[in-house]
């Protein structure tokens, strides 16, 4: 079997002392070595899942594993870029990364940190406080890969970054885990920058798994549909239908054929994730990673 990176078994999260639901009863389980896409509206959870799965918080019902640890026992393998980006405004830049190498004195790469540094010109001497906000998520990223982590969370990391350096630190992200097999779990607005750099999905709505599962098999199971208003999509499960005229375009899970008068196409990752969040009563669907047959 696969190694488990992350799983979720029942995981919920409540906040104060009228305990408003961040997350309800998630179940998933991500493989080691995938580069996982967390997507969902503002509230959906995201922030707390990737929270708990980093340690700095405890569910409130439910389990939830990291390389088969609790959280907390698997923290030297773990490295957390959160949304506000925490980082002491007095140290340079050097400081920084100086100050990292203390702290993972057993596995931290020199080189992979100075080049995520140096590829957006920063100068060493230079204080965080006078970085401007994609400068601070470079240096933010360069401490993190610097860790040599084997499981990677980041919160919204390319929110600050302007397209060419979203497309540069995108990409030496891939490789850097293409190479060491590194597993990360990336939560983004942005759902087009994910697609061609994610192979697992996590769509989370309300607190709630809304998909999970390998990102192919996921789009394997919809389809995108076009054909006459009139015509029936019995017996299939519609996740979200609108009609144009006399033209009824239907993202659909289909149970068996679907029958003449349909155009059918595999929807993108777009399609797929802004469908289900146009229709949150859709049905939920986790499918499960087969696992590697030994040769």
């Amino acid at each position: 079997m696969t190694e488990t990176a992350i799983e979720a078994g029942a995981l919920s999260k409540t906040f104060g002392r009228r305990r408003k639901q961040a997350l309800d009863g998630c179940v998933f389980r991500l493989p080691a070595g995938r580069i996982c896409a967390l997507v969902g509206p503002n509230g959906a959870g995201k922030s707390t899942l990737l929270s708990l799965a980093a340690g700095l918080l405890r569910p409130t019902d439910g389990t939830i594993t990291v390389l088969g640890q609790a959280p907390t026992a698997a923290r030297e393998r773990i490295a957390y870029v959160a949304q506000d980006k925490p980082l002491h405004p007095q140290l340079t830049v050097a400081d920084t990364l100086r100050f990292g190498r203390e702290l993972n004195p057993r596995r931290w790469d020199d080189r992979v940190a100075g080049r995520i540094v140096a590829e957006g010109d920063l100068e060493p001497d230079a204080k965080i406080r006078t970085l401007s906000g994609g400068q601070r998520t470079r240096v933010a990223l360069a401490l993190a890969l610097g860790k040599r982590p084997e499981v990677l969370l980041l919160d919204e990391p390319m929110a600050d970054l302007d397209p060419l350096a979203r497309h540069q630190l995108m990409a030496a992200l891939m490789a850097d885990a293409a190479e060491h097999g590194t597993t990360v779990v990336m939560s983004s607005h942005v759902v087009a920058e994910l697609e061609g750099a994610c192979d697992h999905l996590l769509l989370l709505g309300a607190g709630r798994v809304r998909l999970a599962g390998p990102l192919d098999d996921l789009l394997a199971a919809h389809r995108l549909v076009t054909g006459r208003a009139d015509a029936s999509l019995d017996p299939h499960s519609v996740i979200e239908s609108r009609t144009t005229g006399r033209q009824l375009t239907a993202l659909v899970r289909p149970e068996g054929p679907l029958g003449d008068g349909w155009q059918a196409t595999v929807p993108t990752l777009e399609e797929l994730v802004l469908a289900h969040l146009r229709a949150p009563g859709a049905p939920a669907l986790t499918l499960d990673p087969a696992p590697e047959v030994a040769v």
